[in-house]
């Protein structure tokens, strides 16, 4: 039977008709050809009396379909999409609290921060956002591990439920603990975990841990601790460590640097493997970021089997981030080739390297000096008086002395042990003088000292060029306009307009240039800003 298709508008068949046809993702599209040609038609009825013959048709589909429905229903979001944590509160409380409200799932970025900045934060969520999702950071600290500890106990007692933990090589008891401090049994028996991991990484040992069960020996040690009950530990065995794995490509920050293309699909076998081997019955999800930051990489995502999207770049740049309107300005004009690897703070002894902004700062070139140093010299009394008088002159503008006093101070209120082995250990001191002028360089970012721009850190990855090259010309072009939800949605709706060309294209449909160009569309405050409407938010 000869199928037609029949509606109250016409066909579009001009490139701006074709492309705001398709953009329509909330009722089906068809293709169709008629008296004036080949067109597409949104909504309207499929059957054997039009004048238009359908050639090809595609379902709705709205942004609220796209990844896993587990992934929504478990953690109390509308949308699979969520902002990741960015360090030192760049991922800020306004950030996490306009997520929220629009039903999806922002990551508090409390790497960085004092455990009492991290509880002033907490306060704000529950006044704000008391039964609406949202994450916080654990970042593993090897460095500062009574910093870990302090967070993470402090997770547990304000009753945070779900964290993003990251750039972790191995399983520290503090994350542990998190994990198996919130294992009890229902009312049927069964096990609940309540206290929710999502785990960002991009290395398959690191996974294949998350991926297990929390380790014995470890959690052996808690139990004798008394830090968690007998029964949490017996049914430590019977969970995998997180409930989420986050596969993290090119990226901002911590990053190995790996194709998405490669580190996904990776992961999504190894989560296969490791569930059979130890009989999950819900295996872990897992999830995409690095490199998300446009439309068609989202649909990429989801094509390639992501369950969820995490953003991370792209949203530095919004009004809700936690960095000042210079730096935001600097990432608006950010192409993807203007990033460039630096050695990382909390890393620094390790040579870990994160991505920054390479364009109109200094920081990646000046960074590497001082980790060339730290290779190079045991202390820094054993420097060259020309290398001391630069580093005193150009990057830490105060004699090196000053500087120590200032970094003692500092750790002896997070970490005193540190502070003695420090006095004790000239290279342990010459990290901690250099690591100062790191993490004061983000400091400056954040805060848009002026006369520090030069050696602004700002972690930028490719995604937040590619982002910028899709907006051009449109209303996120300048970052005043940009929130966080307003990306999210226009991310969204046009991978769900992506997705459909591709449908479309497969029962063969033919399209090129301005068609299937999706642009960023202003639509009003309240048509981005969805409210949660399935009532199962937590934090």
């Amino acid at each position: 039977m000869r199928l037609t298709w029949s509606g109250p508008e016409p066909p579009r068949f001009d490139p701006d008709g074709v492309r705001a046809a398709l953009s329509e993702v909330d009722v089906p599209c068809h293709v169709v050809r008629g008296p004036d040609g080949v067109g597409v038609a949104s909504g309207g009825e499929v059957g054997s009396g039009g004048e238009h013959e359908l050639l090809a048709s595609a379902p709705a589909l709205p942004p609220d379909r796209l990844g896993a429905p587990s992934f929504r229903n478990d953690h109390g979001v509308r949308y699979a999409y969520m902002a990741g944590a960015m360090a030192n509160g760049v991922a800020s409380e306004d950030l996490v609290v306009a997520m929220a409200r629009a039903g999806m799932l922002g990551s508090f970025g409390a790497a960085g921060l004092s455990p009492e900045r991290v509880s002033a934060a907490m306060d704000r969520f529950t006044a704000e956002i008391p039964r609406l999702p949202f994450a916080c950071n654990l970042i593993h600290s090897p460095n500062e591990p009574a910093v870990e500890r302090a967070v993470a106990e402090l997770y547990l007692a304000r009753g945070v439920r779900l964290v993003e933990a990251s750039a972790y090589l191995n399983l520290t008891p503090h994350v542990v603990r998190y994990r198996v401090a919130g294992l009890r049994r229902d009312g049927a028996g069964r096990v609940v975990a309540e206290n929710r991991i999502i785990a960002k990484l991009s290395r398959p040992e690191v996974a294949e841990r998350f991926l297990g069960p929390p380790p014995a020996p470890v959690v052996a040690d808690l139990l004798a601790a008394g830090l968690v009950s007998a029964e949490q530990a017996e049914l430590a065995r019977r969970v995998p460590m997180a409930d989420d794995l986050t596969a993290e490509a090119d990226s901002a920050g911590h990053t190995d640097r790996r194709p998405l293309s490669v580190v996904l699909p990776t992961l999504l076998r190894l989560r296969e493997t490791v569930s059979r081997r130890h009989g999950w019955d819900t295996a872990p999800r897992v999830g995409a970021a690095g490199g998300i930051g446009t439309p068609e990489a989202v649909a990429a995502a989801f094509t390639m089997g992501a369950d969820y999207v995490v953003t991370g770049s792209v949203n530095q740049s919004c009004v809700e981030a936690g960095t000042a309107s210079i730096t935001k300005d600097m990432l608006s004009r950010v192409g993807m080739a203007d990033c460039a690897m630096a050695p990382a703070a909390d890393l620094f002894e390790l040579g870990v390297r994160l991505q920054v902004l390479r364009r109109g700062t200094l920081f990646p070139m000046r960074a590497r000096r001082l980790y060339e140093l730290y290779r190079e010299y045991d202390s820094l009394e054993a420097l060259p008086a020309q290398e001391r008088d630069r580093l005193e002159r150009q990057l830490f503008r105060r004699p090196i002395s000053e500087i120590w006093a200032d970094t003692a101070e500092f750790h002896a209120r997070r970490d005193p042990a540190l502070v003695a082995r420090a006095e004790n250990d000239p290279r342990c001191r010459m990290a901690l003088v250099f690591r100062w002028y790191l993490g004061m360089s983000s400091e400056w970012a954040n805060t848009g000292a002026p006369d520090r721009v030069a050696d602004y850190q700002v972690w930028c990855g490719p995604a937040m060029g590619a982002f910028n090259d899709w907006v051009r010309d449109s209303h996120l072009a300048a970052p005043e306009n940009r929130s966080v939800v307003d990306v999210a949605v226009e991310l969204l709706t046009g991978a769900a307009f992506h997705l459909r060309v591709a449908q479309l294209r497969a029962a063969g449909a033919e399209f090129v240039g301005a068609a299937v160009d999706y642009r960023p569309v202003r639509r009003p405050p309240s048509a981005a800003r969805v409210a949660l409407t399935n009532g199962r938010g937590r934090g």
